[in-house]
């Protein structure tokens, strides 16, 4: 006998947040032609809910609404009701936020839609109380309006869906540019990018404060371009910042989402697969800029973290952490300042408290304290009178402890499906760390994942887009492709495994032939044999993730240089000059994209290897290539053996060894300088 007094048709999901309602009161369906088809035999209009598992409000509005018999009650009788993880179908998601934003002015999640049995839709809002509160309807209010609007004023709601509906599909059409695509592009985005720089904590805009890594990235690049120390100085001022603040984990590494406060100080305390990919890439960058250990730092502490809490035994990476445990938001992660006393000891405890900012009073909830360094090591160690070095050890082995005493509370629930998308981010960070730091587990980690990634997410030559459990499913999106294309590309530039960039080749064959757009250029958000929905999106802004759009670009431009097929830069260069113009007015929106213009700007560098990658000479050349900031570069290797390569990549056909020696090309436009056959010359043909 179930133990639960409902079960409703969630029960049999992958999904840990569908599962999560599994056994809530009300009749939820997943996404699926039953629940559309009753929905049009019955002639009730769909309520559609979508969150995700480590949303903080959606959890709050199913414990409040979702949970309540006499609400679940109203849902039932008049609607068929939809749940659907955000993270499993972002494109049901794309169209149905961009809808309530139209109607609402703003967005978010949970997010509420209604939609006719047609699924065009008329109303909708995000988080609704359970009763009436501070001039907001209460959640049943809503559904008896909606449900007596739809019964008695079927017209409007038809003709109001279908303005809706259409308003969407014509928001979604972008022309290519008939300018040139040059540095001005860059030199504008720039400047548009320092307009809204916080020159006193970093970052971009007020509060709340998102960590904008993809921008970042564009300030590492501007620097090596220009040669000019701003750029860095504004990445450098926002990297310091963030992780001196409490938006970073000190104790176990990893980033939470974002700073509710323009300091970095209070997080929103879930954390998301993608934010450590890409933040753990910025660092990375930041680290070849300038050789600062700190960024080093930050940035194996972050993969640390992955491997240990978010890496499934197959070698797959969970999607999140949820930013509550025991019903409290942040309560596994705060402290106070008589727990660290009483863990580290009289002498040490206040110390440490002292360091990371615990005080009696707090400053989060219950005079608890979110663990931050407002002041360096080197001046608080001035301050107290001790040496930097003493007092780092004492930080040091206080972090351990505490880290320690930490693992025994009661964890933020873990949200454990596998993405396409976020695994090939995070995919292409462990892969490209290998490279920069040196490191051979990194590489086994990368080569784990991709091994995973093609074994369990790769059908028939095509991706799926989420697994759990060992069960796989979903057509994949754009960004699954792309994202999984520039991954593996990573992975054959730190493993040499021709298998690896024939596998990203044939996965880039597919995506354009199932994404991109013959009549206007640019990729398709889904492909063209996906489930039917009310229009087909394309996705081109970089939020929280780069768009499918950017990170295809860039995998391209690669590919193409690898290959010497110009079918890949075609597209790639179609892309760009679709949002030329608004890369210009609106930098913040495309950090990962002006990357890619960037590179297709720069005459990137192709590097051609000949010797044996396990080899001294060839080690010693790849960590000249990656001790320092290259951004715009592919990097190949023949090991003159099987031939293999040579067939594959363009880039290595009639390189030869000189002498018997490794020997190293710099090319550019496939015109190579002289071969480099010693670290010196190699560093020398880097810089011509």
């Amino acid at each position: 006998m179930s133990k639960h007094k409902h079960t409703n048709k969630l029960i049999d999901e992958t999904s840990p947040y569908l599962v999560q309602h599994a056994h809530n009161p009300v009749n939820w369906y997943p996404w699926c032609a039953e629940a559309i088809e009753r929905s049009r035999v019955e002639d009730k209009p769909i309520l559609l809910s979508i969150g995700y598992s480590a949303c903080h409000w959606c959890h709050v509005m199913e414990h409040e609404s979702f949970e309540d018999e006499q609400i679940a009650g109203l849902m039932n009788e008049n609607f068929i009701s939809i749940k659907v993880d955000r993270e499993e179908r972002p494109d049901v998601d794309a169209i149905y936020m961009g809808a309530v934003q139209m109607m609402t002015g703003h967005g978010g999640w949970p997010l509420t839609v209604f939609l006719t049995p047609d699924l065009k839709p008329f109303y909708g809002g995000t988080y609704y109380p359970p009763a009436d509160h501070k001039g907001m309807p209460g959640f049943p209010r809503i559904l008896l309006a909606i449900a007596d609007a739809y019964k008695t004023k079927r017209d409007e709601v038809t003709n109001s869906a279908t303005a809706i509906t259409d308003e969407i599909r014509n928001s979604n059409r972008f022309r290519s540019s008939a300018e040139m695509l040059t540095p001005n592009v860059l030199d504008q985005a720039y400047l548009g990018l320092v307009r809204n720089f916080d020159r006193s904590e970093g970052g971009f805009g007020g509060a709340p404060k998102f960590p904008p890594s993809m921008s970042l990235m564009f300030l590492l690049r501007q620097h090596v371009r220009t040669h000019t120390a701003a750029p860095l100085e504004m990445a450098e001022l926002t990297l310091r910042k963030m992780a001196a603040g409490g938006m970073y984990d000190q104790l176990g590494g990893g980033f939470h989402r974002y700073s509710v406060d323009a300091h970095w100080l209070v997080p929103h305390f879930e954390k998301m697969l993608y934010d450590n990919a890409l933040l753990a890439r910025a660092y990375l960058y930041a680290y070849q800029a300038t050789g600062d250990p700190l960024y080093r730092r930050i940035a194996e502490e972050t993969l640390e973290y992955v491997i240990r809490d978010l890496t499934d035994r197959s070698g797959g990476f969970y999607s999140s952490e949820d930013a509550d445990s025991e019903g409290e938001e942040g309560k596994f992660y705060v402290w106070t300042r008589d727990e660290i006393i009483s863990t580290l000891g009289e002498d040490d405890g206040p110390v440490f408290a002292d360091y990371f900012d615990v005080t009696e009073d707090g400053n989060f909830e219950g005079a608890a304290s979110i663990l931050h360094t407002p002041v360096p090591c080197e001046e608080a160690a001035r301050i107290r009178g001790m040496e930097p070095g003493q007092l780092q050890k004492l930080i040091s082995a206080g972090k351990k402890k505490l880290f320690h005493v930490r693992e025994e509370r009661v964890r933020p629930g873990r949200d454990d499906k596998i993405l396409a998308a976020w695994n090939g981010l995070m995919l292409t960070a462990f892969a490209e760390a290998a490279n920069v730091l040196g490191r051979d587990d990194y590489r086994a980690v990368a080569v784990r994942n991709a091994e995973f990634i093609l074994d369990c997410l790769c059908k028939n030559g095509r991706l799926l887009r989420t697994c759990k459990d060992g069960r796989a499913k979903l057509n994949a999106y754009i960004e699954d492709y792309a994202y999984v294309i520039e991954a593996l590309i990573a992975v054959y530039e730190t493993t040499f495994d021709i298998r690896y960039f024939d596998r990203a080749r044939e996965l880039a064959d597919s995506m354009i032939e199932h994404f991109w757009d013959e009549s206007d250029a640019g990729f398709f958000f889904t492909s063209n044999d996906h489930e039917e929905l009310i229009t087909r999106m394309k996705e081109f802004f970089d939020n929280a993730t780069p768009s499918g759009n950017s990170v295809a670009s860039l995998a391209l431009l690669k590919l193409s240089l690898l290959t010497g097929d110009d079918k890949y830069q075609r597209r790639a260069v179609a892309v760009l000059r679709m949002m030329r113009e608004v890369m210009e007015r609106f930098p913040s929106a495309f950090g990962y994209m002006l990357g890619g213009l960037d590179f297709y700007l720069s005459e990137p560098k192709e590097i051609a290897i000949i010797g044996d990658p396990s080899s001294h000479e060839v080690r010693s050349f790849l960590q000249t290539i990656y001790s320092r900031f290259f951004p715009n570069k592919v990097v190949a290797l023949d090991d003159g053996n099987s031939g293999a390569a040579a067939e594959s990549i363009m880039l290595l056909k009639e390189k030869r060894a000189v002498g018997g020696k490794a020997t190293a090309y710099v090319c550019r436009n496939y015109a190579c300088l002289s071969p480099a056959v010693s670290d010196e010359e190699l560093a020398a043909r880097l810089v011509e």
